[in-house]
């Protein structure tokens, strides 16, 4: 079992961010830059398989995930891990998913102590108990999960060399009078001196339509796909499959129990168990809803027109053992009903004014008067 400790963040002995990405990077065998990176929750779930023997199934940590489920997914092993070895300090999952530095750093502080307090000096080869995995930060390592690289330059690093384009030459926006002795410089004579222009020198005057052409051909290229969105949209497919396959296997289990209940239904309604009460109960088990449960309107108006063909059996009554039927007794064989009887509508039962005995009445002292 493990050895619970307790932390304040008023610690004397907190360590700082770079002692802390030490420690863990040493152990692991990781290359963490930032104390956010530990959001994943995969190096938590390493360290515990390092402390205790078998505590959790190391294969199904996600080590290389940016995705906040996976993240979540990571941290249910460890609570599950903590509640096997005994610790019970509860992980707040929800706040350390979203990568923020003073949620993380607070519990990896915590859970330094926890190493220091049950860690026996044995040895231990991180990398090769994950099977080989190389755990990367990448670019957007600590940053929110499911955030997307934009195609904004990134600004450049300190002490880089910034390029800047030449000076234009200056230019005057008066023109220059020729010189006196000087000759006009002679002019090129243009299409409408009448000379016919050949293709070359066409080609050779217009060298600007070059670069448009090249930035034409660049623009029509197919960008290359980034191998990041490719490994998510892979695995979000593999996903996709396997809940399929859950379905499939669920409606798959749900048929062949509904068939196995429909079975019990119609043994339970044989002639011969109408009046058991123990088929009773399992029919009673077996129509019992939930509460709230309201049935579809297809299925409640095909149990209305299904009440119609029901039979309902009342039950027996007991005969009394007592009961002697009287052996004189002789129907009248000439009682006819009169037909022209009619019940006064006015006629009341019995008088609500009427009193069966006068609470007064002493039988007693009239006898001794008489």
């Amino acid at each position: 079992m493990a050895v619970n400790v307790y932390h304040t963040a008023v610690s004397k002995d907190n360590l700082s961010r770079h002692q802390i990405l030490a420690w863990v990077n040493e152990t692991l065998d990781m290359s963490l830059t930032k104390v956010e990176q530990l959001c994943t929750g995969a190096a938590y779930c390493q360290f515990m398989d390092l402390l205790f023997e078998n505590p959790l199934p190391l294969k199904k940590v996600k080590f290389n995930t940016k995705l906040e489920h996976e993240y979540v997914a990571n941290f249910k092993l460890l609570q599950t891990c903590f509640k096997k070895v005994g610790v019970d300090k509860p992980i707040p999952m929800d706040k350390l998913v979203k990568g923020k530095f003073q949620d993380n750093i607070e519990f990896v502080q915590w859970f330094k102590r926890l190493f220091d307090a049950n860690y026996g000096g044995q040895e231990y080869d991180a990398l090769v108990a994950r099977g080989g995995i190389v755990v990367t930060t990448g670019e957007a390592a600590g940053a929110k999960p499911g955030a997307v690289k934009t195609g904004i330059a990134s600004r450049p690093a300190a002490g880089a060399v910034k390029r800047t384009p030449p000076p234009k030459a200056a230019t005057s926006s008066y023109s220059s009078k020729p010189s006196p002795g000087s000759q006009p410089a002679a002019r090129r004579p243009g299409p409408s001196s009448g000379a016919k222009q050949s293709p070359a020198s066409a080609a050779k005057q217009s060298p600007a339509s070059a670069p448009k052409a090249r930035t034409a051909a660049a623009a029509s290229a197919p960008a290359k796909p980034d191998p990041r969105l490719l490994a998510e949209v892979a695995e979000l497919k593999t996903q996709v499959a396997e809940l399929q396959q859950a379905v499939e296997t669920t409606e798959h289990e749900r048929d062949f129990y509904f068939g196995k209940l429909h079975q019990v239904e119609q043994i339970c309604q044989e002639p011969e168990h109408e009046n058991s009460e123990g088929m009773a109960r399992i029919l009673e088990v077996l129509y019992a809803t939930e509460e709230g449960f309201v049935p579809p309107e297809e299925d409640q108006q095909g149990l209305e027109e299904g009440v119609e063909g029901i039979t309902v059996n009342e039950p027996e009554y007991p005969e009394d053992p007592g009961f002697v039927e009287d052996p004189g007794f002789v129907e009248d064989p000439g009682f006819v009903e009169d037909p022209g009887f009619v019940e006064d509508p006015g006629f009341v039962g019995e008088d609500p004014g009427f009193v069966a005995e006068d609470p007064g009445f002493a039988p007693e002292e009239e006898l001794e008067e008489y």
